[in-house]
């Protein structure tokens, strides 16, 4: 059996999480996994669990849904995750906790910080989007030989959004110098796919691909991530 733990505040109302699970299914069967439990960890109680806790589990999904209770708790995760080499897929708010993290402990800016939770912080890494991206599907373009464009099989996809905050364009420079690689983009050139290539899978996205997964077409980077773990 294959465990991967969803670090978010569950709600079964709203769509990406619902969708989680569904889409693991439909991806299973062309994984190489016979069985694969899914199981919610609230990002509170992440703030006491030690890396053997962590341990337990073959991967970890960064859920949509922040503000989370615990931004300690969902940094910690990233964090082992990050430095352990277990795969992670970061969606929606994953996406913004896994740029969060990587410039507060790899680029040790240690003041960085998401404007859901201190929009008057003097370093926000993430910010309020000029116009949110909640409801639209739009194309994301792939940087060819990157980790997302293999799992894809592509380098363009028409993806969904349920987000208004993302990528401090300001910031943007740091990240890349310090190794994050941005493998996707919108048709502006806005940050849409973050990835870690030298890890064995570290993609976070803006968009929310498991509410596009069916069972008859199971996301690819869905596969790719149950692949990994």
């Amino acid at each position: 059996m294959t465990a991967i733990a969803v670090i978010g505040e569950f709600d079964s109302g709203y769509e990406p999480h619902s969708a989680i699970s569904t889409a693991a299914a439909d991806a299973q069967p062309l994984s190489r996994h016979d069985v694969v439990e899914i199981v919610w960890l609230g990002t509170e109680s992440c703030k006491g669990l030690g890396d053997s806790d962590l341990s337990s589990f073959d991967a970890f999904w960064i859920a949509p849904g922040s503000p989370y209770k615990s931004i300690e708790g969902a940094l910690r995760v990233i964090r082992y995750a990050r430095v352990n080499d277990a795969p992670l897929l970061g969606t929606c708010g994953g996406f913004q906790h896994v740029a969060l993290e990587y410039a507060r402990n790899v680029l040790g800016f240690s003041d960085a910080q998401h404007a859901e939770y201190d929009p008057y912080a003097s370093r926000l890494f993430i910010k309020e989007l000029d116009c949110s991206l909640a409801g639209q599907s739009m194309q994301v373009n792939m940087l060819a030989g990157s980790v997302a464009a293999g799992a894809y099989g592509a380098t363009a996809a028409t993806e969904r959004y349920f987000c208004d905050f993302g990528l401090n364009m300001d910031y943007l420079d740091d990240l890349r110098a310090g190794g994050m690689v941005i493998s996707g983009a919108d048709a502006d050139g806005d940050p849409r796919i973050v990835e870690l290539p030298e890890l064995r899978f570290f993609v976070a996205t803006l968009f929310v691909p498991q509410t596009r997964s069916t069972r008859e077409r199971p996301h690819p980077l869905v596969v790719a991530f149950l692949n990994a773990a």
